[in-house]
């Protein structure tokens, strides 16, 4: 089946709108501290946040045309998308992935070298029309049952309190993504157009989105698909990928 040409139709119908469909905009442009970012905000208890891993979709590594491709066989596509969390060289996930209920990567509370395991790390989860970011030692004494997580590290911001590992001054310099809760619930991501540090990033959610925790997804690798602002990063290939899905509207 040649379902490519027919992909790009569909994106560019679904980028393009109509003043019938029209949303508030997601996605806005920031600037902070010299360096622009753009943030989507999405409301768990109306916007369908999903997880989906590279096994799920068949495919060594993850892509967005093979999501939408996969979502379209149920009438569905991605209004977003961003990069979600770390994987393995065979894409399978480093810590804890659920997807739609089913546990596809165990919660990994090992010590370790690389930014996973900079302790503290954390878990972006979603269930019961509400979506959160915890440490992920306070994660597994919560006994929570998620429908949609995943694991990543380090924090960002716990508790209003920039990770204490992060430094001013760091000469890491990243194109980063990361996840935040916002006082209303609603859920935030965040991707930088240029390179940063992660004391500037943590920031960002901390002083100008106020979130009182946030999770680094990763950097480098670090990607995203809004066709709301006609991004599709498409040379992205990712072990597990964060959607809100929508149904078709045909």
């Amino acid at each position: 089946m040649r379902v490519r040409p027919f992909l790009y139709l569909l994106y560019a119908i679904l980028a393009a709108g109509s003043p019938a469909m029209a949303e508030p905009p997601k996605c806005t442009e920031i600037e902070h501290l010299s360096a622009c970012y753009t943030v989507c905000t999405f409301d768990p208890a109306e916007d369908d946040i999903r997880l989906y891993g590279a096994t799920t979709l068949g495919t060594r590594g993850a892509s967005y045309d093979q999501l939408n491709t996969y979502l379209l066989r149920n009438g569905e596509h991605m209004s977003f998308a961003m990069n979600g969390g770390m994987y393995h060289p065979d894409y399978g996930p480093v810590g804890l992935l659920v997807e739609h209920g089913r546990q596809a990567g165990a919660l990994n509370r090992e010590n370790a070298f690389g930014n996973f395991f900079l302790k503290p790390n954390g878990v972006f989860w979603v269930a019961d029309g509400k979506a959160g970011v915890m440490e992920t030692e306070a994660f597994a004494k919560a006994g929570l049952s998620p429908v949609e997580a995943t694991q990543s590290g380090p924090m960002l911001v716990i508790d209003g309190d920039i990770h204490p590992k992060f430094l001013p001054d760091g000469t890491s310099l990243q194109i980063r993504n990361g996840v935040g809760i916002l006082p209303d619930g609603r859920v935030a991501f965040a991707i930088s157009s240029d390179r940063v540090r992660f004391h500037d990033f943590a920031t960002l959610f901390r002083d100008r989105l106020h979130a009182r925790n946030a999770l680094f997804l990763d950097g480098s690798i670090s990607s995203l698909y809004a066709p709301e602002i006609r991004r599709h990063d498409r040379g992205a290939v990712m072990g597990t990928i964060i959607a809100v899905v929508k149904k078709l509207p045909w």
